[in-house]
């Protein structure tokens, strides 16, 4: 199982990136997506969550109203479309798979891609 993040770059607050993930070995719609970030210094944290097979989704408070996670269930994707975005969103983002409908905890999934950078400035 692979999972890809990517979308990241630099952008200006009040600005938008659309961050996607991609997998293989896996089907999206029989698990529960997350996205996480770590953001510098700190450690990772829940921001967005998809249960595929009910279509429930959850949200950090901090991102609640800002950042929307979709699908794409023929390319077998899911995005985080950011906008908004505040100097403090700025962090390397992970999505990642589990089973546990609804979760918010990262322990509870158990692939992971690699991160990808979303920068914010000023």
């Amino acid at each position: 199982v692979q999972l890809q993040a990517s979308g990241g770059g630099l952008v200006q607050a009040g600005g938008s990136l659309r961050l996607s993930c991609t997998a293989s070995g896996i089907t999206f719609s029989s698990h529960n997506v997350g996205w996480f970030r770590q953001r510098p210094g700190l450690e990772r944290e829940f921001v967005a969550s998809f249960t595929w097979s009910v279509g429930v989704k959850n949200y950090a408070d901090s991102v609640k109203g800002r950042f929307t996670v979709s699908k794409d269930i023929a390319e077998n994707k899911v995005y985080l479309e950011m906008n908004n975005l505040k100097p403090e969103d700025t962090a390397d983002y992970y999505c990642a798979v589990g089973r546990i409908a609804f979760s918010k905890s990262a322990a509870d999934y158990y692939y992971w891609g690699q991160g990808t950078l979303v920068t914010v400035s000023s």
